[in-house]
């Protein structure tokens, strides 16, 4: 089944020429099952494109899936326009007295902050405490990921001497874990990040599970012992040009920056970077929106 967007939305036209199956809210009305309904937090400047590649692998699913993104009210983005998030985005006052199958919170470029410099940190801790009892499984990403592990579990984020920028190879603990269900036993992923997390501090600490993590010790995938929270700290949705996107964008800022690792052929920026990472993308959205969303959520919400 596919996902459940407006047809106005701009990823519309991009997700159809791509095949990923969508219907408009229209024809979504006529079936007679019960959707998932997915509220998406996007935290990223650059909102559609983000919307693309979340959408892009909600959509790989046999179940249909109603997405409800979220904006801040206490910060206007500068990087879209008031007419896209008036359109297609909702704020946390309009959506709290739902129940959403599943949340997702976005990174953010804003690591050199403390959190609670983040002029929408009251609001934030306000959604994710709210999710804690109104929302089935919620996944944060980047940034969200830190900010989950600081507000839920008292793990603050440490600046990192350079970017850590690249795709790295990780393991798996415990390859029975169903959000990594048909993955091999290492695999890619991408990661952007100034900042990370104690991999120390995660592992002594009673509430959380340290699924996955880089060659080089750097925490990756982090679960709350209920499974309830799925903390991510890179960028499995990425799509295949991002980084080359992040690179040049900061070589135009006149920003130190490395080529990101093990990214470009031959470490080339001239060459065309392959998308090494899709498959386990694709695998684990999906086995969160089946294992963590769909088996565990009540079909009636009380």
């Amino acid at each position: 089944m596919p996902i459940n967007i407006p047809k106005e939305l701009p990823a519309w036209e991009t997700l159809k020429e791509e095949k990923v199956f969508i219907m408009d809210e229209d024809r979504a009305r006529t079936q007679d099952i019960r959707p998932l309904n997915i509220l998406i937090m996007n935290l990223m400047p650059e909102k559609e494109k983000t919307e693309l590649q979340l959408l892009r692998l909600l959509g790989n699913t046999p179940l249909q899936v109603n997405i409800t993104f979220l904006r801040t009210a206490t910060y206007q983005s500068k990087n879209v326009s008031n007419y896209h998030l008036d359109t297609f985005y909702k704020t946390f006052e309009e959506v709290k007295s739902q129940k959403f199958d599943g949340l997702i919170i976005t990174g953010a470029p804003i690591e050199h902050l403390e959190f609670e410099e983040v002029n929408y940190w009251e609001e934030l801790k306000e959604i994710m405490d709210w999710a804690e009892e109104n929302v089935t499984s919620n996944l944060y990403i980047c940034w969200g990921a830190q900010a989950a592990l600081y507000h839920h579990y008292g793990i603050n984020k440490e600046m990192l001497p350079k970017k850590y920028f690249g795709i790295f190879n990780h393991d798996i603990a415990d390859p029975t874990e169903k959000l990594v269900q048909g993955f091999n036993d290492t695999f890619l992923a991408p990661h952007s990040r100034h900042t990370t997390v104690d991999t120390s501090a995660i592992e002594k600490h009673p509430d959380l599970f340290l699924l996955s993590k880089t060659d080089d010790n750097s925490a990756f995938i982090v679960l709350s012992q209920d499974r309830k929270n799925i903390m991510i700290t890179g960028h499995l949705e990425y799509d295949a040009t991002t980084l080359s996107d992040e690179y040049y964008r900061d070589l135009r800022k006149g920003k130190e920056i490395e080529i990101p690792v093990n990214y470009f052929p031959e470490d080339n920026p001239e060459n065309t970077p392959p998308n090494t990472w899709r498959s386990h993308t694709h695998l684990l959205f999906s086995n969160w929106l089946n294992y963590y969303v769909y088996q565990e959520t009540p079909y009636y919400w009380n």
